[in-house]
């Protein structure tokens, strides 16, 4: 009970994202363990929880109790009466019966209200006001409802002939307000006499219905039709233009005699019927015939008639016949629309019949739904909870807490659509406001919010959590700062020298490091020379620092112009040079200006004289910056960026590749490295990563394809096969599916990831062997966990080491390759 009670106030004024329950679940665990240790559903796990509770606040009413009969809050909250009156074998009975929970059957009903008809009358009905019946059925009527009113749906039964349970996937509505009023005892009287009236309706309406089906379906045969369009189709047929010759005969008279198909000539029908009005000459059928192919041409020869039509009929005949079809088609479309709406007028009857006054005055408000989402033997749970003060539904699920509507809850929880529906209702009295009104402070008339409306005790606890909670962060930050301060002094050792025709300039960006020794900064030194020639050719008389400056102005300028293209996907300049990555970001000034000096301070400048002065003079100037003029901290987190930006792009390439070769378990760790890393740059500004949409396409693709992959494992029912497939779920799958979730914009992951587990429930309605059924039972709660906590990954995998020249050439490749590939839904 105590835990319970510091569980309930951590949730009203915890600061943490979300309160773990492990303590309190653990001791609900061990009071509610089973003897055969099976695992419980949620209704009979709530039934128990309620039970404790009533007992353990029974114990303290009766401890506090002066003289007067102890109230039971519980009990007074979340139970009501009822009065079952009956017969059972032709003797009569009334009791009266406490609830909690209050059970209904789902299967065979269309709403709520056909479900609670059910459940008040059991047996014949007629049996309960006769004086002399042998008949047994009885009636519940409620004599008094809880504040709070639970509805418990019983969504599972047993299959016999599987051995096993199934769950109803049946649609079945509930409204947002219930009026209770028809189940009140004392409304009895005024109840059975609708509910007579009702059933007598209900017989004349199926009159009624089956009468129309007669009209809607006429004939004796295994086809039928409306009676309507049959009236119509002779109508039709009689007033056709009458034919003097059988169908076959004018076929047959031109047919070939080699019997091929009627490629040949066809006779008109307008010289075999004589001369047309126009009196034009009969020729000779040959003469006249029309060319039929029958595989080119689609439609039947002009000339032939396009309906059968009587031989013989007199004008006479017709007149009579025209007159009674047309008499008969009004009589029929007439008595149609007449029963038409006396089934409507007796559908609304019966729904207004408890709409009146007297009926409408215990109304009950839905608070919440509990939602249940897979199969019978197991599944996922998230609730619905109704916000009174800001008028708008909330979806808890697991940690996850967002704003909901009606729309969504209606989608879940009515059932028929995938696998959700709701299998708990709680309504809650509409008239005792003092359930959802706000508390008030009695001295100074404020309202009550939060960590005030908690009793003294409680709030105590939730402030030291707070307090606990503050010094984690404080831990935590200081772990993490102390991780950084470690990595930076270590970034500061000297390094043993490689082999090498110079030592590496100290200070110089990792990034422009090359796999080879002898190929360090090659791009750049390239760009340097050709600047500085173009420097010379312009100033070849001036001095070395004058021929920097120029030098730089020009490879500024040439880095400034290709930040400012717009270039398809596959050439991305931020790739050659880190300059034009932090142009696009509005990088300082002072950072730019020090990149471009270490530039061309590089030792590789110093193969010719020339080039050598002046990166002399480039490295003195880098001497001469004060730590004033440049915060060293915020350039090294420049360059940091761009590392990370370039590391990115080969996760991503390199898991581009992969996938294109169909190695998609390869593939999906780089491109959950890709999407991780970038969506940090992407923090950061919309310029310092790559197109987020296509890397969590390629993810999402990954995931889809292994897990039907995992799934054709799994059906084969080999056990190595089956043992491979659970292990991709396991490892690969199940261990991505918050990635997907956490971020609940993302509508095409959300459904990837509802796709993946309909595929796998999909199975518990299947026949397969027991070690199968086994196997899926243990994994399938994993699959539907909708925790959306991150669990560690492994280590990223190691990067091949790629020249600057190298990795533009092959993501110009891998993007070049993509866009000649259908976006499937990009």
């Amino acid at each position: 009970m105590r835990e319970l009670r510091y569980l309930f106030a951590l949730l009203v004024g915890s600061k943490r994202k979300y309160v773990d329950p492990s303590r309190a679940v653990e001791i609900l665990k061990e009071a509610f363990k089973s003897n055969d240790s099976q695992q419980q559903d949620v209704s009979e796990f709530t039934h128990k929880l309620l039970d404790w509770l009533e007992d353990a606040f029974q114990i303290k009413a009766e401890e506090e109790r002066d003289g007067e009969k102890p109230k039971n809050p519980m009990v007074e909250l979340f139970y009501g009466r009822f009065l079952a009156v009956g017969v059972l074998e032709g003797k009569k009975f009334e009791n009266t019966e406490m609830f909690g929970q209050y059970p209904l059957q789902v299967n065979g009903f269309k709403d709520l209200h056909e479900c609670l008809e059910a459940a008040m009358i059991e047996g014949e009905i007629e049996s309960l006001h006769s004086e002399n019946s042998a008949k047994s059925g009885q009636e519940h009527w409620f004599t008094e409802l809880p504040p709070v009113l639970t509805f418990e749906l019983s969504r599972f039964e047993f299959n016999q002939a599987l051995g096993r349970p199934e769950k109803i996937h049946n649609k079945l509505e509930f409204p947002p307000i219930l009026y209770l009023d028809r189940y009140m005892h004392k409304n009895r009287e005024i109840t059975r006499i609708k509910r007579d009236e009702i059933k007598r309706l209900k017989e004349y309406l199926t009159v009624l219905q089956q009468r129309l089906e007669r009209y809607l379906s006429y004939g004796s045969g295994p086809k039928r039709f409306p009676l309507v369009d049959v009236l119509q189709y002779a109508l039709e047929f009689a007033s056709s233009k009458p034919v003097c010759t059988s169908p076959v005969d004018d076929l047959g008279a031109s047919a070939p005699a080699s019997g091929t198909l009627l490629a040949q000539t066809l006779p008109s029908t307008v010289e075999q019927q004589g001369p047309s009005s126009s009196d034009v000459p009969s020729t000779s059928p040959v003469q006249r015939s029309v060319i039929h192919k029958p595989f080119t041409q689609s439609r039947i020869p002009p000339d032939l008639p396009m309906h059968p039509a009587p031989r013989h009929i007199t004008e006479e005949e017709l007149s009579v016949l025209e007159g009674c079809l047309h008499r008969w088609r009004t009589e029929v479309e007439n008595d149609t629309r007449d029963l038409q709406e006396s089934i409507s007028r007796i559908h609304r009857t019966i729904e207004l019949m408890y709409s009146d006054k007297t009926m409408v005055q215990v109304p009950y408000r839905l608070h919440a739904v509990l939602v249940h989402e897979g199969q019978a033997n197991a599944g996922h749970y998230w609730a619905y909870i109704y916000d009174h003060h800001q008028n708008r539904w909330m979806k808890y699920n697991d940690i996850s807490v967002t704003k909901s509507t009606w729309e969504e809850l209606e989608r879940d929880s009515f059932g028929g659509y995938r696998n959700a529906s709701a299998y708990c209702l709680m309504y809650i009295n509409d008239k005792e406001q003092y359930l959802i009104q706000e508390e008030f402070n009695k001295e100074t008339g404020q309202i009550l919010v939060g960590m005030d409306t908690l009793p003294s005790d409680l709030r105590d606890y939730v402030k030291e959590d707070n307090k606990r909670f503050e010094k984690e962060l404080e831990e935590w930050d200081a772990e993490l700062a102390q991780k950084a301060q470690q990595e930076k002094l270590l970034s500061q050792i000297p390094r043993a020298p490689a082999p090498s025709p110079a030592p590496v300039q100290a200070g110089e960006p990792e990034y422009l490091e090359q796999p080879s020794r002898t190929d360090i900064s090659k791009h750049l030194k390239e760009d340097s020379v050709q600047a500085i020639n173009k420097a010379l050719a312009e100033q070849e008389d001036r001095g070395p620092e004058a021929i920097m400056d120029t030098a730089i102005k020009l490879e500024y300028t040439r880095l400034l112009k290709l930040a400012q293209e717009d270039p398809p996907p596959e050439c991305d300049y931020r790739l050659r040079h880190a300059i034009v990555y932090f142009i696009q970001n509005q990088a300082p000034k002072k950072i730019i200006e020090r990149t471009l000096l270490e530039q061309f301070g590089d030792h590789n400048l110093s193969f010719d004289e020339r080039c050598r002065n002046i990166m002399k003079v480039a490295q003195a100037k880098l001497e001469m910056i004060k730590p004033d003029e440049v915060n060293m901290e915020e350039y090294e987190r420049w360059h940091q960026d761009y590392r990370n930006f370039r590391e990115t792009t080969m996760f991503l390439m390199v898991g581009l590749e992969f996938f294109q070769k169909k190695s998609y378990m390869e593939a999906l760790l780089y491109l959950i490295y890709a999407y991780q890393n970038n969506k940090e740059l992407l923090s950061k500004g919309p310029y310092r990563g790559h197109d987020e949409e296509l890397i969590s396409h390629y993810r999402r693709e990954c995931l889809l394809k292994l897990n039907e992959h995992a799934a054709a494992l799994f059906e084969s029912g080999d056990d190595q096969e089956v043992n491979n497939g659970l292990i991709i779920m396991n490892e690969l799958i199940v261990p991505c599916l918050p990635l997907l979730l956490v971020d609940e914009m993302e509508e095409k992951d959300i459904v990837a990831v509802e796709d993946m587990r309909n595929r796998w429930c999909s199975y518990l309605g299947q026949e397969m062997e027991p070690n199968l059924q086994e196997k899926l039972t243990d994994f399938l709660p994993k699959l539907l966990d909708c925790s959306t906590e991150i669990k560690g990954f492994n280590d990223p995998p190691k990067l091949p080491s790629y020249s600057t020249h190298e990795l533009c050439e092959r993501y110009a490749r891998i993007m070049l390759s993509l866009s000649r590939t259908p976006a499937d839904g990009r």
